[in-house]
């Protein structure tokens, strides 16, 4: 909004000039999402609590000590970060940038779909939300228009191609089956995160390192300077995704405020879903899936435990982890929160490292 609003002022060298820049309205995103969860959490965390009563069902077959400590605490604090990211972003970005609308589309398609997920969890007072099925349908729906709108957006040349991380300019053509793996990529991104979101401060945090991550790559790969000179793919537009990106992280140091141990509130499926499925569909826009999967490799380690621990239950009877996912696993192993959640935070840092080193080493 306010590109488009102040930039036909400039006339070069003025203050106005400074909107012509991604990474002057970056942090402006930044901050101003920031400040909004500030702001407005504790009011909304206060509404949350006289709405919901008892807070969100905590799982009878969790660990015991979340059933004492947790009682109580509201859920659906992702409402609190999709308003920061959605006013930061409708501020800051242009919208005349199909890759942005895109990333919204999708913020708020899951973020709808997880925000009937926590109302019906918090009404029925189970922590089961509507059909699983049903859930995934929607979000295989939301990921294949998402899927069809960036290989739109991108260059013919790329079209149908998965980028190779690594080597020089590699591209393996797809077809037809790019579709069904972007697709993949976003449903599985908005699960995995949804997965890893079961301790005060975990999900968030990796979320926003994930975040700075792919937003420094949105950058990178939407300048022809930068590109040329890492031998990348070129895709143009993708670097407004970047104010985005840093809308995101202002808005989850805002929710970390009131999420940080022990939390005043959860995020919720509202908050996981959106944020899980927005990384995703960026990851397919600046065509670096292979590379989300190393800088989200915490979100993949969260949920390959669930599905190893479900698939070893069904064909033998025995369970490989103590409980699944793998955070309750070092839980039950003695490890208390704060250390489950740092560890988790600094093996997010490292994943996050070796993501973008791979844009250098060619």
């Amino acid at each position: 909004m306010l590109y488009e609003i102040l930039t036909p002022l400039s006339e070069g060298g003025d203050l106005f000039n400074l909107f012509r820049y991604i990474t002057f309205r970056a942090g402006g995103a930044l901050f101003t999402a920031l400040v909004f969860g500030f702001i407005f959490g504790r009011p909304i965390i206060e509404r949350l609590r006289r709405m919901q009563g008892k807070g969100q069902p905590i799982r009878d077959d969790g660990p015991a000590s979340h059933i004492l400590e947790k009682a109580g605490t509201p859920t659906m604090g992702g409402v609190m970060i999709l308003a920061s990211v959605l006013f930061s972003t409708l501020l800051w970005a242009r919208m005349d940038n199909g890759f942005v609308l895109l990333v919204l589309f999708v913020t708020v398609g899951f973020g709808l779909i997880g925000f009937v997920d926590d109302y019906l969890k918090v009404t029925k007072q189970s922590h089961r939300g509507f059909s699983g099925r049903v859930r995934l349908l929607i979000g295989f729906v939301i990921a294949a228009i998402a899927g069809t709108w960036a290989t739109w957006l991108q260059p013919m040349a790329l079209q149908g191609q998965l980028a190779v991380p690594v080597l020089k300019e590699a591209l393996v053509p797809m077809g037809v089956v790019f579709l069904p793996f972007a697709m993949l990529v976003i449903v599985g991104s908005a699960n995995a995160v949804n997965l890893t979101d079961g301790l005060d401060g975990l999900a968030i945090m990796p979320v926003m390192i994930a975040a700075g991550s792919l937003g420094v790559i949105a950058y990178v790969v939407g300048r022809t300077d930068f590109t040329d000179y890492l031998q990348l793919h070129y895709v143009p537009g993708t670097g407004e995704i970047t104010v985005f990106a840093a809308a995101l992280i202002g808005a989850g140091l805002g929710f970390l405020w009131y999420n940080a141990p022990p939390a005043m509130v959860f995020m919720g499926d509202t908050g996981s879903l959106s944020l899980g499925g927005a990384l995703g569909a960026i990851a397919v826009s600046i065509k670096h899936e292979i590379v989300w999967a190393v800088i989200g490799g915490l979100f993949v380690l969260e949920a390959v435990s669930v599905i190893v621990q479900v698939a070893s239950y069904k064909l033998t009877g025995k369970r490989v982890f103590r409980m699944a996912p793998i955070h309750h696993h070092f839980e039950q192993k003695g490890w208390r929160e704060p250390t489950v959640v740092i560890r988790f935070w600094i093996i997010a840092v490292i994943l996050a490292l070796v993501g973008l080193a791979s844009l250098k080493l060619r």
